[in-house]
């Protein structure tokens, strides 16, 4: 096999890049010869993960070449492992005479260096986890996916290896705590685990599969883990063999906003036992529980992360205390408590790991004077729907103890919750943790999932970004989409695919698939069963711009029908990968919009009759019909036939049982038989047949400005739009346009609807031909209904009447007056009162 084949063959774009950097016509040294395993030694001490990480890194090879790689002494090995911070003055001299620069390695955090000397190739990390990441980037340079066990991605044979005899590598991590937070995994991991992959009487949640995540952790080259907490899952550190298998990997174990010092509220305080758990009335019950563990941690292997601070029980406020003024002295005096509790049992508190999350109504405590230790860690989070409330301001940006991000892909809770599949756009992603960055919150990033496999690309764009936050750019985060596409299903079926899910991320940014019933939760109980809003009709319109509704669901046939048929370019042995990652979310996705939309055709079609006996009417309600079904089947498929039923009960296509996920609402229900008649006599054409008109107004995406100041970025695969402009303060966009008729008219201008995380507003300006500028802020207080309405959207709308618009060559320009303005559309239309949902904007 040449160098050139080998380079096809490897996982990681970045890699292939930097290799092609060196001298194309450098030589070559085989690692695997076809005939003899791949060979590994290892210096004398190491820490356990990686010994892990070899037993990964040996079953890697046997996937790729048939043998597993063996573990081997002395000079003979084709690999040779070092561990920097445990190697002996020999095994210093040894990496020298290799020519590992040990002064180089040794300042980056988690790092490795991978080079070719003498013949072998030379592996070092900084520490063990560093030593483990570089073992497994040899095997990601072989074609093997992080995703190998959690995807189903099978790598091809190889009949041998190389690499360059010049290759050299160097990689340390930009965010030095990186991992996720298991939560709201009720309906789907801990389902998984308990009944399918262990079956256990013991844990709702074993360390098995626990294990399964600490290794999928460590080939997205993360190292921190918040262990699931929901009523129900049973507490990490009651879980026999959990924090053992924690430690081997080298995984430092935290807990979430509202589990003070490692501690399991739901599952582990008992108020029988120990009565309320109000620090008011109940210190030393409350210290005695949280001194429990910190005995049991003292010393840990893997490491401790202690969240400090307390709230209720639960994700609720703090007992005991009404008045804002009671909630601050009284979390102060528990911070406080905990700086001497960590004294007496752990060590001095400075050299703690400390974090403290100001989520929810904590932040505003916080905003009112609590003195949290300059050593802990500020932990900022997003609003739940993936846009940061607050980060570091200058002050707070030189604290010891640095700052955290806590980003949600997956979410339980107001307006809506998104824990069936994973759709956050990667653009704002890449986004909202770029900005943090910036603000220098680089000390934890923790991302919250109800289910790994599920989060898939999301989760790994997350970890890629804190492990090398240049690994993307505003201007790449498509290219390294579609980099990720080709790595899990090969060259041909990436590219093949990629324009498809590119659109479908857009049609999922447009409206995210569970809220697609316009619907709310957490409502008065007392109005809403269960304080679940019904769903109803959208604003998707049947007589706007074309029949935006019907577009809509053309659009994402086109997409269903485009992944399916890559499905036979694949190699079989990663059907199933493929079924999961991308045939799935697609093909669910669009069955649960016909399901919605053709439900409310139907209904339209009946309110505007005086019989229910109508050609349209059962049409309509067939095909809604025929969606659930579809639903119900695809569902089915992952769950007991894709890898043999290894994934059982992982996918739930109704969890909370929410309205939107329920069989569709129609005046009249079909039989089966009469579905598949109606069905089969009413095909659907493919493509779009009802193409975009724009009824007499003018639309444009903010990307297709005519003039931009300087600063300006456009941030790819974020938006309505997949292309918004993102501002900095004082930056302004110039757009020209015609319009062929007077009168009154309106603009309307949506932006993304992110927060001022400075603790500032978020102002922009309007002026159309010079006039004097309309300003408008997208401050919104949290859980406010017009907060709501926008992140259910994915978009801020703001509307300026305009009395009378001439008809003719106009000028409007769009400028930012604050930080994280991020622009997206704009239309002017002179129907002020259209119904209607999207602009109508022609995409490319």
């Amino acid at each position: 096999m040449t160098t050139t084949n080998y380079l096809r063959k490897i996982g990681s774009m970045a890699i292939v890049m930097l290799l092609h950097s060196l001298c194309i016509n450098a030589g070559s040294i085989e690692w695997f010869n076809g005939k003899e395993a791949v060979s590994v030694s290892v210096q004398k001490m190491v820490d356990p993960v990686v010994e892990v990480a070899f037993g990964m890194f040996a079953g890697d090879m046997e996937a790729v070449t048939g043998m597993k790689a063996i573990m081997m002494e002395g000079d003979r090995a084709t690999i040779k492992v070092y561990q920097l911070d445990k190697s002996t003055k020999a095994e210093r001299r040894q990496m020298a005479t290799l020519g590992v620069e040990i002064d180089s390695i040794g300042s980056q955090r988690d790092g490795f260096s991978i080079k070719v000397a003498e013949g072998s190739i030379v592996v070092v990390g900084t520490n063990g986890r560093g030593a483990a990441y570089g073992l497994l980037e040899l095997s990601r340079m072989a074609g093997v996916s992080p995703w190998i066990w959690w995807g189903d991605v099978v790598p091809e044979r190889q009949g041998k290896l190389y690499i360059d005899d010049d290759f050299s590598m160097t990689k340390g991590a930009s965010v030095e705590y990186r991992g996720l937070f298991i939560n709201d995994e009720d309906w789907s991991f801990r389902a998984w685990s308990q009944s399918t992959y262990e079956k256990s009487k013991e844990a709702s949640i074993g360390a098995k599969s626990y294990r399964r995540i600490f290794e999928l952790l460590l080939r997205l080259r993360a190292n921190t883990i918040w262990p699931g907490m929901h009523k129900g899952t049973t507490a990490f550190f009651s879980v026999p063999g959990a924090k053992e298998a924690a430690d081997s990997c080298g995984i430092t174990v935290g807990t979430s906003h509202c589990e003070p010092l490692l501690r399991n509220n739901v599952y582990e305080w008992n108020e029988k036992k120990r009565g309320k758990f109000n620090y008011m009335t109940n210190k030393s019950s409350v210290h005695e529980y949280w001194i429990e563990r910190l005995k049991q941690v003292k010393g840990s292997a893997g490491g401790n992360m202690f969240t400090i601070g307390m709230r209720g029980i639960h994700d609720d406020n703090m007992e005991g205390v009404d008045t804002p003024e009671e909630q601050l002295q009284a979390l102060q005096q528990v911070i406080d408590d905990q700086q001497e509790l960590l004294r007496q049992y752990i060590g001095e508190p400075e050299e703690q790991l400390q974090v403290f999350v100001p989520y929810k109504e904590v932040l505003e405590i916080y905003e009112m004077g609590l003195n949290v230790p300059d050593y802990a860690t500020l932990m900022w989070c997003d609003d739940n729907h993936g846009y940061m409330t607050r980060l570091s301001n200058q002050q707070e940006q030189e604290r010891t103890g640095g700052a955290g991000a806590y980003y949600h892909l997956s979410y339980l809770g107001r307006p809506h919750d998104y824990i069936w599949l994973t759709t956050t756009q990667p653009g704002l992603l890449y986004n909202e943790m770029r900005e943090a960055y910036d603000h220098n919150v680089r000390k934890i990033w923790i991302v919250n999932v109800h289910e790994p496999k599920v989060a898939g690309y999301d989760l790994e764009l997350f970890l890629d970004m804190a492990w090398d936050i240049n690994s993307v750019s505003a201007s790449s985060v498509a290219k390294h989409y579609k980099a990720w596409l080709c790595r899990q299903f090969g060259k041909e079926t990436g590219e093949k695919i990629f324009p498809a899910m590119y659109e479908w991320y857009r049609l999922c940014g447009e409206r995210r698939p569970e809220f697609m019933g316009w619907s709310q939760v957490e409502l008065d109980k007392h109005t809403y069963d269960k304080g679940f809003s019904p769903v109803k009709d959208s604003p998707f319109s049947e007589k706007a711009f074309g029949n935006e509704l019907e577009r809509y669901l053309e659009c994402f046939r086109d997409v269903r029908q485009t992944v399916e048929e890559a499905e036979n370019l694949l190699r079989p042995e990663i059907r199933d990968a493929y079924f999961a990652a991308i045939i799935y979310p697609v093909a669910a996705s669009e069955a649960h919009a016909r399901k919605m939309l053709e439900a409310q055709k139907a209904r339209a079609v009946a309110n505007g009759r005086n019989t229910f006996v109508n050609k349209d009417l059962d049409l309509a309600t067939a095909r809604s019909q025929q969606a659930y079904i579809d639903l119900r089947a695809l569902t089915k498929r992952y769950n007991y036939d894709i890898a043999n039923g290894k994934w059982c009960r992982s996918m739930n296509m109704r969890p909370r049982d929410l309205p939107v996920y329920a069989a569709p609402l129609t005046p009249n229900l079909l039989t089966y038989y009469e579905v598949d008649q109606l069905i089969k006599g009413n095909p659907i054409a493919s493509g779009i047949q009802h193409p975009v008109q724009t009824d007499g107004a003018v639309a444009m995406n903010a990307c297709d400005f005519e003039s931009a100041t300087e600063g300006t970025e456009v941030v790819e695969m974020l938006g309505h739009s997949m292309k918004a402009v993102r501002l900095p303060k004082g930056g302004e966009l110039s757009y020209s346009f015609s319009t062929d008729k007077r009168g009154k008219a309106v603009l309307k201008t949506a932006l993304i609807p992110t927060q001022p995380n400075d603790g500032g507003d978020l102002c922009f300006s309007v002026s159309i031909d010079g006039s004097k500028p309309m300003e408008y802020s997208l401050k919104e207080p949290f859980r406010s209904e017009t907060w709501k309405q926008n992140v259910l959207r994915g978009q801020a709308v703001k509307t300026l009447k305009i009395d009378n618009l001439e008809a003719g060559e106009h000028t409007l320009t769009i400028k930012a007056l604050d930080n994280h303005i991020v622009v997206d559309q704009w239309m002017v239309d002179y129907n002020t009162n259209r119904t209607h949902y999207l602009f109508p904007v022609k995409q490319e």
